[in-house]
């Protein structure tokens, strides 16, 4: 069994060294796919220096496109059984990898998402963030018969033939809604687990804001109504 961790990165240069020596350390056979969408901040000439370790393949988009771009570009290339979207920053612990996979590699599931409410330790990001994100998960939930605690999370895992399988339009962070709405859409109750969650703020880089909110609400009606 293959993991295949695709990594979106954009202007991550304080996180990126730190990022891929907690996804190397994970105990399982992995390529990591990471995908530079047109940093500007060094970020693309520090992977540069990535392109010689053997598990890891760097691939550069000339102009910044989104995330969901990235995503996408990466699925083209990934070669594992399974892939898990990881996302540049430290907001996520790649030691929940093998639990999250486990469902898959068993056969029971073809996709698992990581729900950071499932762990109440948790710590959160902004109000403002917390409250887009259970707007989003609770529309998704009425609109696509799903059960889910965090449709916004990053850590969305799938077995890739399923995933290679879906067809992808996003550009951007409706990345998440799209996948969401697509698998839904095949008759999938999508399986949750706990994940660990270290959230950071924007001055630290993050990146999302309020408009990929309601953007995501959009993606979700469209792709109820319209596709």
């Amino acid at each position: 069994m293959l993991l295949s961790v695709l990594i979106p990165a954009y202007n991550e240069i304080n996180n990126i060294d730190t990022l891929l020596e907690k996804v190397q350390a994970v105990p399982l056979a992995k390529e990591i796919i990471i995908v530079d969408d047109g940093s500007t901040d060094g970020t693309r000439e520090r992977l540069n220096t990535y392109r010689s370790v053997p598990n890891i393949q760097v691939i550069f988009h000339e102009h910044n496109q989104g995330k969901g771009a990235a995503i996408r570009t990466a699925i083209q290339h990934m070669t594992g059984s399974i892939a898990i979207v990881q996302d540049a920053d430290l907001e996520y612990e790649p030691m929940d990898y093998p639990a999250l996979i486990q469902p898959i590699v068993d056969g029971k599931e073809k996709v698992i998402y990581g729900s950071r409410f499932l762990k109440p330790e948790n710590r959160h990001s902004y109000y403002s963030f917390y409250i887009g994100g259970q707007v989003v998960t609770l529309l998704t939930n009425i609109l696509f018969n799903q059960r889910l605690t965090d449709e916004p999370t990053c850590y969305k895992v799938f077995d890739t033939n399923f995933l290679r399988s879906i067809p992808l339009e996003c550009t951007r962070f409706e990345f998440c809604p799209e996948v969401t709405a697509k698998v839904a859409k095949r008759g999938i109750r999508i399986k949750e687990l706990p994940i660990s969650y270290y959230p950071r703020s924007i001055a630290e880089g993050k990146k999302i804001s309020w408009l990929d909110g309601i953007e995501a609400i959009w993606v979700l009606l469209k792709y109820r109504i319209v596709k």
